[in-house]
């Protein structure tokens, strides 16, 4: 019998129960305050300094319009079974393609919260000297904010949806607190043609860091929205997370970045008067994306160790990537966590073209009947993901050619290609095979 009280239930090894489902509006919430942060907000910052303002915006537009219709794609095959990605890609790639897919995903995710945990640490510090003039380590801030991300992890969705609820609102109001100020006694037209300050960037260049900078969100969709009561519930929160959510946000940052001719969001904070409050209100949206990541790499690791608590794992991933942050290993670490993430894309391409294919086996009641390997799904991960290192730039990839622009969506389509046809091969042969038995059959009766 399920233990209503117990605090840290998150059925990370099984679905989740449908009275435990929620509609579209918490799940946005959720969404989008994994979406947006300060990271966003500086991307933001990026696309209004290096290119002109109707560009800007169509790239956000379109850039955002993608992803949301990658988490979508995904997210609907959370919500149809309630389990979590590392759990759905057992159906598609086997047992142990499962078990690898955990150890990528996991590694990646907790290697990025120690990136984003070290941002929230010197961002804090700055943050206090500058409005507070309380000059604090970077260290103890590093440490306390580990201890405060891996404790909405450790919970599970619950603490991360009450976070959200908590954020969201704050940094809505901020952005558009400010947007209305800069536009005071400014015009649309004087915005339009402001100058480019920053770095120069191409439209394509720019869909695809929009693209590339969530991408791994959207493809780990299924953690969150197997919490989704329909798949209805599950697409609409994924439009309005990644593309208006997220496309709002890019577009505020980028008026904000033309109007001040500033590119540092803090520095645009700081001049409009709003002072610590609102650098706070930044912080605590980088807040609820991190615990993202840590959440979503303890689910991974659930699965391998299934006999060790999600909680124990969770804390025990916090204490890692919180250790390697304050040792500051990520400036030699990040091409790795490159390498890793060029590996993520696929497995949704993956399991979202099995799925469609061979939607009867995405049945929790049939996990353990999953084969130990599905060499083909296994090679297909292997060649996409190898697209994906020639589509991207050295030093991090090989740049043999370029597809769409963004390397992780060129792994997913040809990931997500490459599985429609060989699994409706597949599915053709073994029905032609089933029909010759079943005419063998009647021919000896």
């Amino acid at each position: 019998m399920e233990n209503r009280f117990d605090l840290t239930e998150d059925y990370e090894l099984e679905p989740v129960p449908q009275h435990k489902r929620k509609g579209w509006i918490k799940l946005s919430i959720v969404w989008t305050g994994g979406i947006v942060a300060l990271s966003a907000v500086v991307l933001g910052g990026t696309l209004g300094a290096g290119m002109p303002f109707t560009q800007a915006v169509l790239a956000s537009f379109l850039g955002s319009f993608i992803l949301a219709v990658l988490s979508a794609l995904c997210c609907v095959v959370g919500a149809k079974t309630g389990l979590s990605t590392a759990l759905v890609s057992k159906f598609a790639l086997g047992k142990y393609g499962a078990y690898a897919v955990s150890i990528v995903l996991a590694i990646a995710l907790f290697g990025w919260f120690g990136v984003q945990l070290a941002l929230f640490g010197s961002s804090l510090r700055n943050v206090l000297l500058d409005g507070l003039s309380l000059d604090l380590p970077v260290l103890a801030l590093v440490i306390t904010g580990g201890i405060l991300m891996t404790v909405t992890a450790f919970i599970g969705y619950k603490a991360i949806e009450k976070l959200s609820l908590v954020a969201v609102p704050l940094l809505g109001i901020l952005l558009i607190s400010s947007l209305v100020k800069v536009m005071t006694g400014k015009s649309v037209e004087s915005i339009s043609q402001a100058p480019i300050i920053g770095d120069p960037l191409t439209f394509g260049s720019a869909v695809s860091l929009i693209i590339g900078s969530l991408a791994i969100g959207a493809i780990i969709g299924p953690d969150i929205s197997r919490y989704a009561r329909s798949t209805k519930d599950a697409v609409i929160s994924s439009f309005v997370g990644y593309f208006l959510g997220f496309s709002i946000v890019l577009i505020i940052s980028i008026i904000l970045a033309k109007a001040t001719t500033q590119v540092d969001i803090v520095e645009i904070m700081l001049g409009l008067g709003w002072g610590t409050a609102a650098l706070l209100i930044l912080i605590l949206a980088q807040w609820t994306t991190n615990d993202n990541n840590l959440y979503s790499s303890a689910l991974g690791f659930a699965v391998i160790f299934q006999k060790v608590p999600k909680s124990i794992i969770t804390i025990a991933a916090g204490a890692i990537g919180t250790g390697m942050a304050v040792s500051g290993i990520y400036e030699n670490f990040i091409p790795f966590l490159n390498f890793l993430s060029a590996l993520i894309p696929p497995i949704g391409g993956i399991y979202v073209a099995d799925f469609l294919v061979n939607r009867q086996k995405y049945q929790f009641e049939k996990i353990d009947q999953t084969k130990n390997v599905e060499p083909l799904s296994v090679a297909i991960w292997i060649i996409a993901a190898l697209v994906a290192f020639m589509t991207t730039a050295a030093p991090s990839g090989f740049g043999l050619f370029t597809l769409t622009g963004a390397s992780g969506f060129d792994a997913f389509i040809v990931a997500f290609i490459l599985q429609l046809i060989v699994g409706k091969v597949i599915k053709n042969k073994t029905a032609t095979i089933d029909l010759e038995q079943h005419a063998k059959g009647g021919k000896v009766s």
